[in-house]
């Protein structure tokens, strides 16, 4: 396998790279910039976290050992803190129990040094994948809450009703409404969700979480 089998991704991404090594760091950053990808590093986790936008699409390069906090305490931060971003772990004083400890917490790869080029290069392309992904999920369920938040409370009441399967008539009975405003609130729901089945709208209110039936304070 050659380094031009690889390309960078069509999002813009960044790999940043933590490692208190700057040989390291400068070989990995030009190994990444010769396959056309963006890379900058850091020699500290604390370093990182400072200047890191959690906004920024890409990955990071983690060594194990470092001064300070360490690459394993520092996946524990983030995972505490709600900021993900894929994380490629290395380190050439690795064992078992850590191998299994990082992976079980999300880590894309763990690489013993010295490694191949093709290993690091692997790693990062399915790192970005993950990255790219993750973002255009957070992107397709921003735009659902987006619909959700447009919908009045008794539409919000017919669509938790409606999404468990309940026939017109008894979210009419139910909601103290007739017939025909229960099937106006629902063609509203459908056209605010941009759904075009009911199938499509529980699909979307699954995908996004949105409240159940049961969780809507009743009067």
């Amino acid at each position: 396998m050659t380094e031009n089998t690889y390309a960078a991704t069509p999002v813009p991404a960044t790999v940043f790279i933590v490692d208190d090594d700057p040989s390291i760091c400068d070989g990995l950053c030009n190994l990444l910039e010769s396959v056309g990808m963006k890379a900058e590093h850091f020699p500290s986790t604390e370093a990182f976290f400072e200047q890191w936008n959690s906004a920024r699409s890409g990955c990071l390069v983690l060594d194990v050992n470092l001064p300070g906090m360490s690459g394993v305490e520092f996946q524990e931060k983030l995972l505490q803190t709600g900021r993900p971003i894929p994380i490629i772990f290395m380190t050439a004083y690795g064992d078992i129990p850590m191998v299994r400890k990082v992976m079980k917490s999300g880590a894309i790869e763990f690489l013993t040094k010295p490694f191949q080029k093709h290993e690091l290069l692997d790693a990062v392309k399915q790192a970005l994948a993950v990255d790219q992904t993750r973002r255009e999920q957070e992107e397709v369920i921003g735009a659902i809450l987006a619909r959700f938040d447009s919908l009045t409370e008794r539409e919000r009441e017919v669509l938790a009703m409606v999404t468990t399967g309940m026939l017109n008539k008894h979210i009419s009975a139910e909601l103290n409404l007739s017939e025909i405003t229960v099937k106006l609130h629902r063609r509203h729901v459908m056209d605010k969700m941009q759904a075009n089945s009911l199938a499509e709208l529980v699909k979307m209110c699954e995908r996004a979480k949105l409240p159940s039936r049961s969780s809507i304070p009743r009067p």
